[in-house]
């Protein structure tokens, strides 16, 4: 190899002083030389284990697990004889049963890893070894190989294109395992390369690659080939990146920049960030204060026992003598706390942890298996591709939505233009009049263009009839529409042509240009052609200055079969009209005016221009560009100067507006979740009278509202002023419409936007992209967040990608309430990983935002099943489940506390060994279980119906630590009567055969027995929604206690294991005593009576909105007849009732008088017999502090309900 002049002689280093890459210097055809560097090879590999390594490493992740490693401590001093009064097996089961479980999920997993990786790594490739083409697999693949493609072949590592089948050295690829897009996309090789197309050229190939070192960015690579003392800048378009298709090539050849792991397909399978819910940073929080408790326990009874030993046990040394090693009551002490900390650390059950994400799981299913989410359409389910938030979609205050594609359905259709300061599109009436809605006439006959597409539909005539008659302004206009894109062009057929667009916008702007007789026909790399009124025109393309989110333009420069040169120019009005020449002021008035009206129908508007060039400075220009794109630094900066340069003083041509309709179910599903007190915000890239108007389509905003603020502040003072004077009027209205001992209880609160959240009236606030970026910053984020959640409603428009996650981050950062990001394309990845749950849209734009998504599906309007009905009853179970669980293990550990006052705090437990260790694992688990799973308070109906049964969640109502320690209570206190009603009976009692019942093994089993069926009592009072796995798991839990039971006290197990089971016979005598029975039933209703009584009062002085709702059903059943004639009734009233309700069964019992109503107070009416304040309304005044939303009468949270 010849190194060129400007190559340094001593290379410079490869790795830095870290060992990290700085630069990678790849030479073809040298294996050797490409190894020194230590290059990662292509085999990938996504799993974890091997069969040496899967147990310790799994066991040793699994111990990272502060609850596994706290149990495997318990375990260690359950084995020392000294302080352990239970057998070992009694931790070992439940901990080997939970480590097994995770264990063979994690096994599964990996299995199915190596299966994938296997698949992909024993793929077949053809390699250039030795001047022959080898079959290889692609786990054998090193960097510097030159390997074929073949058509429809997966790219087997990222290669640097050389040279293909077709003309120029082009070769096109699909690209949907990287960004979920199917059009086809155009990559090419050098020119200086694009001639090796036989294996005996390629084989002599020794040019040099240095490139960046490997990273995740797909949409770039900047890099240089040196090779015949020459140098070559190499972009993106040259490579073939890993996971593409090569498409309609027959073949191609490739050079091997980065393999394997270093490849940016798997540089993007990195790790999403863990997402944790509220529940689980509660449940961690209750866990410490229970090994606290557990202590504190712990504590008292080791001074118990100090002091028993002290004062009573030394005077019974004879026959009751310390164990050996014991030679102080203080070390009995010290001895007794650590096996009490045995005994009770059932507190904490392990089972706990693993129950948790069997419920989980159980409700990612549901979401899966949900057929009301189920798009036909498009043959796409609902997903959740994670199983640890889904209590949290029940606790959702705010949402983020993008608009395009979320929204709308992101299927573009050219609607009206504007060309030379006259407007087309609009749809006129026989007498030339605007027609309304529903007149619309015959669409405009595109027969005379044989190429036209026949799905394309335009409605105004007098376009074509221009097209007709010459007129040069629309000719040019369509001709620039015609060239000034990067859509690739497949005729399948004579005529038949099929457009593959990288987005649904340009390929809406081509094809009406084909419509309309300017056909875009082919592409090579140097030239464009072009049938303009059946005319093939092949135009010379000089430069392409692509698209990106900081141009917001697209400009092509072409050279006419005249010679003429001609750049032209398409993008955002906000940076093009800034670039046109002086003498447009005109046009550009009437231009903006037709712009403002699109935007304000709510249609997406580009502005077109153009530019003619001198070959003199064209040549200079193209020479400057040259050096740019061979820079080794700044390139990208430097490029960017260039085109700006060259985009100035263009000469305006026009505008085109194109529709993006809303989705269906859109303006329905932002109410219902509104009346839910749920907050959504838009986030847009759309100018501001489009997003606008979509706020108002979608019934975001309406003309009801108080007042719209818009903040368009180009400087930090005019942003503050602007959020300042719309923080004034809103406080100025509240004042004048609420009374003063409500406005000074509002002011009360110390939350930071509290005073403005209880405002009255609605507001909406509008604010743009540069205003933004100056609300952002850290002097003003707090003014803005205060002033924005005032407001019922918030539209972002013109933001960036980043922007996007950074209004999500603030709202996390100073409120304390869930949020949701919702989107369908690459720039709402941002978003949607920020949020603490992301929803991704399986839409047009590829499916990026689903991959880093936590749920997806296809249509926005399922967002409202997803929370209203999943999210709720995921929330509800969960904390059901956990109320439960703690109070059931409460009350069965508290029971050793209370027997060690009467043991002599010898850590004796009360129960029978196998009982304490079946108890988690068999005898309660599977009921609570099923609760967790299967439990409703409402059908899926009413919980759409009624959006405020979502507010608990919001405010944490169902658990906090309030509800902790009302279910700890509540366990003490069966724990108490568990214990002292049969020890007050035993004490005195006899048996049949008048022999004393007072036995140490009958009050165990007496304990238990108790124990098993008032929590199996008290779970039946909790449950719901009875099935027959509810039926099945709590019954069939008694029945396998009461076997259980009976077969360890059998004779059998005793003759086979005497030292193991020695409670022989004991449950048959003891449960043969009606004393006992008595006993038991006693203990039962003492325990479940007082819980009984407090709910029966509760529901009838203090309904809660769920109660209320399920009484309304039994109203409607009865009153069937008179709720159809008040259905009737119904439908006379504002439409707006049906975001709110279904009309389907009617709500006639519950209106009880004036026409508005407020839902919170809607459902409470059917109990007009007992007036009282929504109970709602009382808990957010309650929480004002706690950082929970206010809720006034008037405000945007009680949302009227009109009839």
């Amino acid at each position: 190899m010849t190194v060129p002049r400007e190559m340094p002689e001593k290379w410079p280093r490869v790795r830095g002083p870290g060992g990290a890459e700085e630069e990678r210097r790849v030479r073809a055809n040298a294996r050797e030389y490409n190894e020194k560097f230590q290059y990662a090879s292509n085999c990938i590999k996504t799993s974890k284990y091997n069969i040496v390594t899967f147990l310790p490493v799994n066991l040793f992740e699994q111990f990272q697990e502060v609850a596994n490693t706290y149990f495997l401590f318990l375990l260690i001093l359950q084995l020392i004889p000294q302080i352990s009064s239970l057998s070992w097996f009694t931790t070992i089961v439940p901990l080997v049963l939970v480590l097994t479980i995770t264990a063979v999920k994690d096994a599964t997993d990996d299995y199915f890893r190596h299966k994938s990786d296997n698949q992909v790594n024993n793929r077949q490739s053809q390699v250039l070894i030795n001047g022959v083409l080898r079959q290889e697999q692609w786990m054998n693949v090193r960097v510097g190989d030159i390997i074929k493609l073949e058509n429809n072949q997966f790219v087997a590592a990222d290669l640097l294109l050389l040279s293909s089948s077709e003309p120029h050295g082009l070769c096109y690829i699909e690209t949907a395992e990287l960004d979920g897009e199917t059009n086809m996309k155009v990559r090419q090789a050098i020119p200086v390369t694009s001639e090796l197309g036989d294996t005996s050229k390629l084989a002599l190939f020794d040019g040099e690659v240095i490139c960046e070192p490997p990273n995740n960015k797909l949409d770039k690579f900047g890099g240089t080939l040196y090779w015949k003392e020459n140098k070559y800048p190499l972009s993106n378009q040259n490579m073939l990146l890993r996971g593409c298709v090569l498409r309609n090539t027959e073949w191609c050849f490739g050079l091997v920049i980065f393999a394997g792991p270093d490849t940016k397909l798997m540089q993007n399978s990195g790790r999403t960030k863990f997402k944790r819910t509220s529940i689980d940073r509660l449940m961690n929080t209750l866990v410490l204060w229970i090994f606290g408790f557990l202590v504190c326990m712990g504590v008292i009874l080791a001074i118990g026992n100090a002091i028993w030993e002290h004062e009573v046990g030394v005077c019974f040394q004879i026959y009751l003598p310390w164990d050996e090693g014991v030679h102080s009551a203080f070390f009995s002490g010290f001895l007794s706390f650590w096996s009490y900390i045995i005994i009770l650390n059932t507190v904490v059950p392990i089972s706990l942890y693993v129950s948790v994400e069997v419920i989980r799981l159980g409700h990612s299913y549901f979401i899966n298996w949900d057929k009301k989410m189920y798009c036909a359409k498009r043959r796409t389910p609902a997903e959740a591709r994670t199983t640890t938030l889904n209590e949290e979609l029940g606790q959702v205050e705010y949402i983020f939505s993008d608009k395009t594609g979320t929204l709308t359905q992101n299927i573009m259709v050219f609607s009206k233009c504007s060309v030379n300061g006259h407007s087309y599109g609009d749809v006129q009436d026989m007498l030339g009049h605007k027609a309304e809605l529903g007149e619309r006439p015959e669409p405009v006959d595109f027969s005379f263009n044989p190429l036209a597409d026949p799905r394309f539909q335009f409605w105004d005539p007098s376009l074509l009839e221009a097209v007709k008659l010459g007129d040069p302004h629309v000719h040019e206009f369509f001709r620039l529409l015609s060239l000034c894109h990067t859509v690739m062009s497949e005729e399948k057929s004579e005529g038949e042509l099929f457009y593959k667009a990288q987005s649904p916008d340009e390929g809406a702007l081509v094809t009406a240009a084909r419509n309309f007789g300017f056909v875009f026909r082919s592409r090579t790399p140097k030239t464009i052609t072009v049938h303009e009124l059946g005319r093939a025109i092949t135009y010379q393309l000089l430069a392409i200055l692509d698209f990106n989110n900081i141009r917001k333009r697209m400009s092509v420069i072409v050279r006419s079969p005249e010679g003429k040169i001609r750049l032209y120019c398409k993008g955002a009005d906000t940076i093009l009209l800034e670039r046109l020449h002086p003498t447009n002021q005109d046009l550009t008035n009437v231009t903006t005016d037709h712009l403002n009206e699109y935007a304000g129908e709510g249609l997406r508007t580009l502005v077109l221009a153009y530019k003619d060039l001198e070959e003199s400075y064209y040549e200079d220009w193209s020479e400057r560009l040259h050096r740019a794109s061979g820079a080794p630094e700044a390139r990208e900066d430097r490029l960017a100067r260039l085109y700006d340069e060259v985009e100035h003083d263009m000469m305006l041509l026009g505008a085109t507006a194109i529709e993006d309709k809303l989705q269906q179910g859109v303006p329905e599903t932002i109410a219902i979740l509104t009346l839910a007190n749920i907050k959504i915000w838009v986030l847009t890239g759309d100018k501001q009278e489009t997003a606008v108007n979509i706020g108002y389509s979608c019934k975001m905003l309406t003309d009801d509202m108080t007042e719209v603020f818009v903040i368009t502040g180009h400087t930090v003072l005019e942003v503050r002023e602007e959020l300042r004077k719309a923080r004034e009027k809103m406080m100025d209205a509240s004042r004048s419409m609420s009374n003063g001992f409500s406005y000074q209880e509002k002011l009360s609160s110390t939350k930071l936007t509290s005073v403005l959240e209880a405002i009255a009236g609605e507001y909406a606030l509008v604010i743009n992209g540069h205003s933004l970026a100056h609300a952002l910053e850290a002097d003003m984020e707090v003014e803005f967040l205060e002033t924005a959640c005032a407001c019922k409603a918030v539209i972002c428009c013109r933001v960036t990608p980043l922007q996007k996650a950074q209004v999500v981050e603030l709202v996390k950062k100073y409120k304390k309430a869930v949020t949701l990001a919702i989107g369908d394309g690459a720039n709402d990845v941002s978003m949607i990983k920020t949020a603490h749950i992301g929803v991704g849209i399986s839409g047009q734009e590829g499916i990026q935002a689903v991959l880093a998504s936590d749920y997806s599906f296809s249509q926005f309007k399922f967002l409202q099943r997803l929370l209203l009905v999943h999210g709720r009853w995921s929330y509800l179970r969960m904390c059901k489940f956990l109320c439960y669980f703690f109070y059931k293990n409460f009350a069965f550990t508290m029971v050793h506390f209370w027997f060690g006052f009467f043991c002599g705090f010898s850590a004796q437990t009360v129960y029978d060994q196998y009982f304490i260790t079946l108890y988690n694992i068999v005898y309660t688990s599977l009921p609570v279980l099923a609760m967790g799973v299967f439990d409703q308070d409402v059908p899926e109906q009413r919980s759409m119906e009624y959006p405020k049964l979502y507010e608990p969640g919001q405010l944490n109502l169902l658990f906090n630590k309030r509800e902790f320690f009302i279910c700890i209570a509540q366990g003490i206190y069966t724990s108490v009567l568990m214990f002292f009603i049969p020890y007050g009976v035993f004490a005195d009692a006899t048996r049949d055969d008048g022999a004393q019942l007072a036995d140490y093994q009958s009050f165990a089993v007496t304990v238990a027995t108790s124990l098993v069926i008032v929590v199996s009592v008290q779970i039946g009072l909790d449950t719901g929604f009875w099935t027959a796995i509810n039926h099945f798991f709590i019954w069939g839990s008694l029945a396998a206690y009461f076997a259980i039971l009976f077969a360890m006290h059998s004779d059998g197990l005793f003759q086979m294991f005497p030292n193991q089971f020695r409670f022989v016979g004991n449950a048959q005598n003891t449960l043969a005593q009606p004393t006992v029975w008595l006993t038991i039933a006693l203990t039962t209703v003492v325990c479940v009576m007082p819980v009984v009584a407090f709910r029966f009062l509760k529901l009838d002085l203090k309904p809660e909105l769920s109660d209320t709702v399920r009484y309304t059903q039994l109203v409607r059943k009865k009153q069937k007849t008179q709720h159809r004639c008040m259905r009737r009734v119904g439908r006379v009233g504002s439409r707006r009732s049906g975001y709110a309700f279904s009309h389907q069964e009617g709500f006639g019992e519950l209106i009880m008088s004036g026409k508005n109503m407020r839902l919170s107070s809607l459902a409470l009416s059917g109990f007009a017999a007992r007036p009282s304040a929504s109970w709602i309304e009382t808990l957010r005044k309650k929480k004002g502090g706690e950082g929970s939303t206010a809720c006034s009468p008037s405000g945007a949270a009680d949302k009227t309900l009109k009839v």
